[in-house]
């Protein structure tokens, strides 16, 4: 029997709603392969951050420390700017644990259409690795004249080698194990951003020679954006900074039917410290508390996680059973064309399995 302890923050909106979902599906893979579940959770957040003026405690990383893993609803709420919440949950928590790769996978699964046009036999399964801590995200910067008429306000991105180059072998060792095309496309804007772009695509040359048996392909951003939309299916692993692996990774999902679909994991490829498992779909406040938000990409999370604690038969038992109810059609959140419930579709993903 396995055993893992798991640290579950709910947070905001619809992350109280989507995570019991995932929490009964790893319950019930449990049943099956001799995994117990320890759950423990936390009630950071927007509310928390109302009550007490932070985010979380003080002392949160050092709770989160032990455990095995993080499941992580939403966070984000209306009246509290998103720059708060963050830099005040967020990103403490992924620089603290060193979680740099942030693997957003993206999959048109059989009995969902997608809103663009594919021509016949084309299919989308694709996973945008987004550099996770550094970049664009690095809070490197300040205010002068804070408030005042002539106010200036300095955002440095920050990019080193070390950085660029353990993410893009990461992307290439993804490439290696799928089990799809073996290409790995980088994305950046060096034509405008002449330093830390270039950076990036010089590394990404050298470590590409590392891996003879992987395609690649370097774009722009801007036209990355665009063969999104025109040949989506040509992409396999899709590495890029922060920023950039943030915009194509909504792209990515709305292409393959509902944001409701869209998993991922902070990881710490090390496994020094506990890796973070989330929707991407965020806390979406215009129709929390309604049971119509789609629980699936979260339930997909909680798949992501199994894989990474090396439960990989668990992990393709829970990815299965989300393709199947998909495929059948019956059980649907209004985001996928359907009536169902949130609770609907979690009994049917149940059942499956």
């Amino acid at each position: 029997m396995q055993s893992f302890h798991i640290a579950v923050i709910a947070g905001d909106g619809v992350g109280v709603e989507v995570i019991p979902p995932a929490k009964r599906v790893l319950e019930k893979i449990g049943t099956l392969h001799q995994i117990q579940f320890a759950f423990e959770d936390f009630d950071w957040g927007s509310d928390y951050y109302v009550r007490h003026g932070l985010m979380m405690p003080a002392g949160a990383i050092e709770l989160l420390r032990p455990f095995d893993a993080i499941l992580l609803g939403a966070v984000g709420h209306p009246a509290i700017p998103d720059h708060i919440t963050l830099n005040g949950l967020l990103l403490p928590i992924r620089r603290a644990f060193d979680q740099y790769a942030n693997a957003r996978p993206a999959r048109l699964y059989p009995g969902v259409e997608s809103p663009l046009a594919l021509r016949k036999g084309e299919q989308i399964d694709l996973v945008v690795v987004r550099e996770n801590t550094e970049g664009e995200y690095a809070q490197v910067g300040g205010f002068v004249y804070q408030d005042q008429p002539e106010e200036v306000a300095i955002q440095t991105a920050v990019f080193t080698r070390r950085g660029i180059e353990r993410i893009v072998r990461f992307a290439f060792e993804l490439a290696r194990r799928r089990k799809s095309k073996k290409r790995v496309t980088s994305i950046t804007k060096s034509n405008a951003q002449g330093f830390g772009m270039v950076l990036w695509d010089r590394t990404f040359a050298t470590v590409a020679e590392e891996f003879p048996e992987i395609s690649t392909e370097s774009l722009l951003v801007d036209a990355a954006a665009m063969n999104f939309i025109r040949r989506p299916e040509s992409f396999d692993v899709v590495v890029g900074s922060n920023l950039f692996g943030d915009i194509l990774s909504d792209i990515s999902a709305i292409i393959v039917g509902s944001m409701g679909l869209a998993p991922s994991a902070n990881i710490d490829p090390l496994r020094r410290y506990p890796s973070m498992f989330e929707p991407v779909h965020g806390s979406a406040p215009d129709i929390a508390g309604k049971s119509m938000v789609n629980p699936l990409a979260t339930i997909l999370s909680a798949g992501m996680m199994l894989d990474h604690l090396q439960c990989t038969e668990a992990a393709q038992r829970v990815e299965r059973a989300v393709a199947a109810v998909l495929a059948e059609g019956r059980a649907r959140t209004p985001d996928l064309g359907g009536k169902s419930s949130t609770g609907e579709v979690t009994d049917a993903v149940l059942g499956k399995i």
